[in-house]
């Protein structure tokens, strides 16, 4: 009888859900009805298997498309934030319910790093100049780092959610690539084009180009994984040369710096350079550009060269400072964000406001064809200065500190572990934040899904190795070389 009444239940239901659908699709000329499934699959996900949730995200984040509301200063990409949302709310009704999380993820100090970075945010907020859309920029930090590092670090305790979140997001870039790569050719591969062919994916190309500068990193650490088979190596290597093209292609000359600044730090880790000499290069560097920074500018300044299509123009622009409106423009971005840190050093303005006050503090003799005040054409372009104008000085160290603790435990998970797997991905991860964070030197993204999942992401694929590396793996009795 038990078994009659649930297919009696199942057939009502069926029948129902038909009834509806065909009411829905005669009478008001819509499908949507026929998507109830599918919300209810993913509701059902929620309740039962939140890791299949993140893992959907990863596939999903490539190809959501935000949506803007200009007037009333808001925006929202679907479906991912809402999924993001929803994610963080079942994580705080759990927390709260049962009153326990990983304590050794919650004490490690990429963590307090994090917490350190919210308790400023909501200092700051309270003090904002507009306060809503400081409140708006809290919240949805909030949902980019919840789901990606504190739901996503319990998720990769099981090494092969790893794979899965990025090999899921490789399948999104797939469709990605082909879009762009398609609409650029349309174009005759032209350079003005290579800046919104990706759109409206991707809301131009550098943002395009720092999630593939991330993923042919990611990527390419799979080419050292043991056990790889000849098929499975084959496809890994397919997939970096699709990344490397698109990466060319899309002429983003802050993805190139940041890839050739990973291999920088990857052959620093490799030949096992001690970090205070690193650190004393790099004061050396600073000490040297201040004492002759008449000099160089004056010899930035001789370079003329423009973005251009010729890839090695392209790259010879990168320097230019003296015509070239997207170099001259970041300056611009820059010199105002300094403005506004000077007016307000300590608090700053308050989070996700540059775009909203930056405009007075212009100056003429310094703006481009592509200057704006309105603030509907990005905001800092960087991830160090724009906290610094938004956050004031203790905004801009904690960003510095959270990235510095960030290589130092990448590094030492990768030095400390003995299975070459742990290592591998601890390395990989490192390597692919290096490349974000050198990017984050003229652009900013961690206020997009596109960029956030994967950073915070990477983040806690670092913690969980550093925690626990060698023990999630069986192979741990068998120390393995570097790759």
């Amino acid at each position: 009888m038990t078994e009659r009444i649930k297919i009696a239940w199942v057939y009502l239901l069926s029948a129902v859900f038909l009834a509806v659908s065909l009411y829905f699709l005669i009478r008001k000329d819509t499908y949507l009805a026929f998507s109830l499934p599918l919300v209810l699959g993913i509701l059902l996900l929620y309740v039962f298997s939140i890791d299949k949730v993140m893992l959907l995200v990863g596939l999903l984040t490539p190809l959501s498309i935000n949506i803007e509301d200009m007037d009333v200063g808001l925006g929202i990409s679907l479906p991912v934030e809402p999924m993001l949302f929803g994610v963080m709310v079942l994580f705080f009704i759990k927390l709260l319910h049962e009153r326990k999380y990983d304590r050794r993820i919650a004490a490690h100090p990429i963590a307090v790093m994090i917490y350190l970075m919210f308790s400023w945010i909501l200092i700051t907020t309270m003090t904002s100049e507009f306060p809503l859309v400081s409140a708006k920029f809290f919240i949805s930090r909030l949902w980019f780092v919840v789901p990606s590092f504190f739901v996503g670090a319990i998720m990769f305790k099981k090494p092969e959610n790893i794979s899965r979140f990025i090999w899921l997001y490789n399948i999104g870039l797939i469709f990605v690539i082909a879009y762009t790569i398609a609409r650029h050719a349309s174009f005759g591969f032209n350079e003005k084009s290579a800046h919104w062919v990706m759109s409206p994916l991707y809301n131009d190309h550098t943002a395009y180009g720092a999630a593939l500068a991330i993923f042919l990193i990611l990527t390419a650490g799979y080419l050292f994984m043991p056990g790889l088979g000849k098929w499975r190596r084959l496809f890994v290597i397919a997939m970096i040369v699709l990344l490397t093209i698109a990466t060319v292609l899309s002429l983003s000359r802050a993805a190139w710096i940041s890839i050739a600044g990973a291999i920088g730090v990857l052959i620093l880790v490799l030949f096992r350079i001690r970090l205070r000499w690193i650190i004393l290069s790099f004061g050396t560097v600073i000490a040297l550009f201040f004492t002759f920074q008449h000099q160089i500018i004056d010899a930035l300044e001789k370079n003329k060269q423009d973005s251009s299509a010729d890839l090695v123009e392209h790259v010879q622009s990168i320097s230019n400072i003296s015509s070239d409106a997207s170099n001259l423009e970041r300056i611009n971005r820059w010199q105002a964000a300094l403005r506004l840190y000077h007016e307000r050093p300590f608090f700053g303005w308050g989070p996700g406001t540059y775009q909203f006050v930056y405009g007075p503090f212009q100056r003429s003799k310094e703006k481009t064809i592509i200057s704006t005040n309105v603030g509907d054409k990005g905001n800092a372009h960087s991830e160090y200065i724009g906290p610094l104008s938004e956050m004031g000085m203790p905004g801009m160290l904690i960003v510095i500190t959270l990235v510095g603790v960030m290589i130092f435990r990448g590094i030492k998970a990768y030095q400390k572990n003995n299975c070459r797997k742990a290592k591998v991905i601890s390395l990989s991860a490192t390597l692919a934040l290096v490349s974000y964070f050198i990017h984050g030197l003229l652009n900013n993204f961690l206020d997009t899904d596109k960029l956030a999942v994967p950073v915070w992401a990477c983040m806690a694929m670092i913690v969980v190795m550093d925690i626990y590396g060698d023990s999630l793996f069986n192979d741990t009795a068998q120390p393995s070389q570097s790759p």
